[in-house]
C-alpha cells in the first residue's frame, strides 16, 4: 500500500507563512526598538562638524554610512518598517477569520472523553431527569454571566457556555493598532521625501544661502503632507516658509499662508535666565481673507487648519548697531560704522582689508554682584559679537561690551577675544577716562604711532636731569635717543615681552640684570612723556594719583594689543534692538491616525490581559434511573485564576443539584 503524495504547496503559500510567522514580527518589533534607542541616545539631525567633533572622521563616515544620524528616515529603517506592517497585516489576514469564528462557537460537539481529559472538570450522578438538572445548570450558569448553547445529542445533552469572547477581539486590536500606528508613523515622517531624494526630484541644500536664494529643487511645495520646520522671524517681519534640516543641509518648505510676528516678550529670572517668552502673531491667509491674531507662549501652540505653530525659543532679529572703529595700528580718524546682526561689511586698514561679520547682540548680561552690594545679581549692559576675517579666511572672534565695568575697583571697557569657538575668551581692557569714554588712551595710542611725537618725548628724555653731574656727550645723547626709539618700536610691536626679547638678544647675559633696568626706567619716562601730552588737553580736575593709575592700566593694555589682532577697537555707541521668535511649524495629517492605532492598542492590550476567554460545559447522560452529570471548563490565559473561579463554580452548581 502506498502512501498518498502530500501536496506540494505553493511558493505564494509559504511566502505568506513566512510573511505572517511569529518569529519574524517578533525579530521586527525587536529590531525597531533597537533602532529607536539608537534615535534617543544619538542626537539626531545635527550638523555634521558637530558628529565630526564628537566622533572623528573615521567612525563620521562609518556612522554616516549606516544612516545613524537620521535614524527614522533611513532606508533601513523605512524597510523595517513595511515589513513590519506586512507581517503584522498577514498575521490578521491569516488568523483573524478563525478567530472571529472562535467567537461564535460554542463547541457543542465536545466529546464526554475530551471533558474527562480537562485539568478543571467534576462529575456526580442525581435520580432526576437530564431535562430537570439542565434547567437548573442553564440558571447557575447564567448567574455568573455565561451566554449558553444547548445541543440535543442522541444519547446525551450539552449545555456549553462562554464568556470573555472578546479576547480574541483584543488579538485582532492589538496587530491592528500596530499597523495603524506603523502606516501613521509612515505617513508623518519622511517616505514621500526619501522617494523624492532618490529620484533626484528634491536636493538637500548645503550652502548657506539666503531664503530668497534657495533653488527650486530645494524647495518643497505647500502642499506636502508632513513636515516639521524651524523658522526665525525678527519682530514685525512676516514669512510664508520654514527651513527642515535634513543631514548637512537643509529643504525650504513653504507655507499656504503668511506668519507675522507683530510682538515679541520676555520676562527673565534675576539671574538673566528665561522666565518666560509669549509672541503675538498674525496670519494672513489668502486675498480678502481676514488677518487671524494670536498669542502663543511655550507649550500654549496656535493650531491654525491642521498646522501647530509652537514657539520654541528666541534669538536676535537683526539689531541695528551703530559704532565707533577706533584705529589701533596706524595712524587713521575714527570711523562711524552702522552695522546689523546677521550680516557683514567690509571695512579697510593699515593691514589690508577686513570683514566684519556681526553674529549677536544681547541687551542683557548678567553675572553675580559683588560682595556686599546687597545683591545676588547684576545686568553689566548690552554686548555684540563679530568675527574679524582677513583676505585669507582667517577670523577672530570678539564679544564687545558697551558699558565700562569695574575690575579692581577700576573701570575698564572690555573686549574678549578667541580665535575658535570652543576656547575661552581673553579679555581686553581698556581704562576709562573722567568723561566715561576711551578718548585719552586712544590719543596716547596715537601719540605712540606718531613719529614727530615720539622724537619730540625721546629728547626730553634724553636731556631730563636724570644724568645731572654729567658733562654733556652729544654721541652718549646720540645713541639713547636711538636706543630709546628702538624700544618705543618694540614696545608698539608686542608690549613689555617683545622688549624682554630685545634685551635678551642684545646684551650679554652678565649685563641684562642692570642694563634692562635702566631700558625699562628710559622707556617708562618717556611713555609718561606721551601721555602727559595725549593727557593734557584734557581739562578738569585730575589728581597725580589718577593720572598715574590710569597711565599704567593703559601701558598694561598697549602691552597686550599684539595678542587682541584686530586694527580697530568697536565701540558700541548706540543700537536698536530688533528681537525674533524662533517658531516651529508642524504639519502632521497622520497624527490622528496614530492615535487611533495608540487607541486600539492600548484597548487590545487590556482586553487581552484583563478579560480571558473561558469555557465551561456540562454533559448529562442518562443511564439506568441515573443521570450522570460531567462538568469541565477551560481557559486561554490565567489558569490559576480560573481554577479558583472554577472550584466555586462547580461548588456552587453541586449545592443547587443536590438541593433538588
Amino acid at each position: 500500500m502506498t502512501t498518498p503524495a502530500r501536496p506540494r504547496r505553493t511558493a505564494g503559500a509559504i511566502l505568506l507563512e513566512f510573511l505572517g510567522s511569529m518569529n519574524l514580527a517578533i525579530t521586527l518589533l525587536v529590531a525597531v526598538a533597537f533602532s529607536s534607542v539608537i534615535g534617543t541616545i544619538l542626537k539626531q539631525n545635527e550638523p555634521y562638524q558637530n558628529y565630526i567633533l564628537e566622533f572623528g572622521p573615521f567612525w563620521f563616515e562609518v556612522y554616516k554610512s549606516l544612516g545613524l544620524y537620521d535614524v527614522y528616515s533611513a532606508a533601513w529603517f523605512l524597510v523595517i518598517m513595511t515589513f513590519l506592517i506586512t507581517s503584522t497585516s498577514v498575521c490578521v489576514y491569516r488568523n483573524g477569520p478563525r478567530m472571529l469564528r472562535d467567537m461564535r462557537a460554542y463547541r457543542e460537539d465536545t466529546a464526554e472523553r475530551s471533558l474527562r481529559a480537562f485539568h478543571n472538570k467534576a462529575e456526580w450522578s442525581f435520580a432526576h431527569t437530564p431535562d430537570v438538572l439542565r434547567e437548573v445548570v442553564m440558571r447557575h450558569l447564567l448567574s455568573y454571566g455565561y451566554r449558553l448553547r444547548v445541543k440535543q445529542h442522541d444519547d446525551h445533552t450539552v449545555v456549553a457556555a462562554m464568556k470573555g469572547a472578546a479576547n480574541r477581539l483584543g488579538y485582532l486590536g492589538t496587530h491592528i493598532g500596530v499597523v495603524v500606528v506603523c502606516v501613521g508613523a509612515l505617513l508623518d515622517g519622511n517616505l514621500p521625501l526619501k522617494f523624492a531624494e532618490l529620484t533626484g526630484k528634491v536636493r538637500v541644500e548645503t550652502r548657506q544661502l539666503p531664503s530668497t536664494e534657495v533653488p527650486a529643487i530645494s524647495r518643497l511645495s505647500a502642499d506636502t503632507a508632513s513636515f516639521r520646520g524651524l523658522v526665525t522671524i525678527p519682530e514685525g517681519a512676516t514669512v510664508n516658509y520654514v527651513g527642515l534640516k535634513l543631514r548637512d543641509g537643509i529643504l525650504l518648505q513653504e507655507l499656504p499662508f503668511q506668519v507675522k510676528v507683530a510682538d515679541f516678550r520676555i520676562e527673565q529670572y534675576d539671574n538673566g535666565q528665561p522666565k518666560s517668552f509669549e509672541s503675538d502673531l498674525v496670519i494672513y491667509d489668502g486675498e480678502g481673507q481676514v488677518p487671524q491674531k494670536q498669542t502663543i507662549s511655550v507649550n500654549h501652540p496656535w493650531f491654525y487648519k491642521g498646522y501647530a505653530i509652537y514657539i520654541v525659543s528666541f534669538s536676535d532679529g537683526g539689531s541695528k548697531l551703530k559704532l565707533q572703529a577706533w584705529p589701533l595700528a596706524g595712524a587713521a580718524p575714527v570711523q562711524t560704522l552702522q552695522g546689523e546682526v546677521g550680516k557683514s561689511l567690509k571695512l579697510a586698514g593699515a593691514s589690508g582689508p577686513r570683514t566684519i561679520e556681526f553674529g549677536d547682540f544681547r541687551l542683557y548680561n548678567v553675572k553675580p554682584a559683588p560682595a556686599g552690594s546687597g545683591k545676588q545679581f547684576q545686568d553689566i549692559g548690552p554686548n555684540f559679537t563679530f568675527k574679524l576675517r582677513d583676505e585669507s579666511g582667517v577670523a577672530l572672534e570678539y564679544e564687545n561690551y558697551m558699558q565700562p565695568q569695574e575690575h579692581e575697583g577700576r573701570w575698564y571697557l572690555v573686549s574678549g577675544v578667541r580665535d575658535n569657538p570652543d576656547a575661552e575668551f581673553t579679555y581686553l581692557r581698556i581704562p576709562v577716562d573722567t568723561a566715561g569714554g576711551i578718548g585719552r588712551f586712544m590719543r596716547f595710542r596715537a601719540a605712540l604711532l606718531d613719529a614727530q611725537k615720539v622724537r619730540m618725548a625721546v629728547q626730553k628724555t634724553v636731556q631730563e636731569p636724570m644724568t645731572a653731574g654729567l658733562a654733556p656727550d652729544p654721541r652718549m645723547q646720540q645713541a639713547l635717543t636711538a636706543l630709546l626709539e628702538k624700544l618705543l618700536a618694540q614696545f608698539n610691536a608686542g608690549g613689555f615681552e617683545t622688549v624682554t626679547e630685545f634685551v635678551q638678544q642684545s646684551l650679554p647675559q652678565e649685563q641684562r640684570a642692570e642694563t634692562a633696568r635702566l631700558y625699562v626706567e628710559f622707556l617708562h619716562q618717556t611713555l609718561r612723556e606721551l601721555y602727559d601730552g595725549a593727557a593734557a588737553g584734557e581739562g578738569g580736575s585730575i589728581t597725580q594719583a589718577d593720572h598715574s593709575r590710569f597711565f599704567d592700566d593703559a601701558v598694561n593694555a598697549l602691552g597686550v594689543l599684539r595678542d587682541y589682532g584686530s586694527p580697530w577697537f568697536l565701540q558700541l555707541a548706540d543700537f536698536q534692538h530688533i528681537e525674533a521668535a524662533v517658531l516651529q511649524v508642524t504639519h502632521a495629517p497622520g497624527k490622528s491616525i496614530v492615535y487611533t492605532g495608540f487607541g486600539l492598542l492600548i484597548m487590545g492590550v487590556f482586553i487581552m490581559f484583563y478579560l480571558p476567554q473561558r469555557r465551561v460545559w456540562a454533559l448529562l447522560r442518562q443511564e439506568g434511573g441515573m443521570t450522570r452529570v460531567v462538568f469541565a471548563g477551560s481557559t486561554n490565559r490565567d489558569s490559576l485564576g480560573f481554577a479558583k473561579d472554577f472550584a466555586e463554580l462547580h461548588t456552587g452548581l453541586e449545592a443547587r443539584l443536590r438541593a433538588l
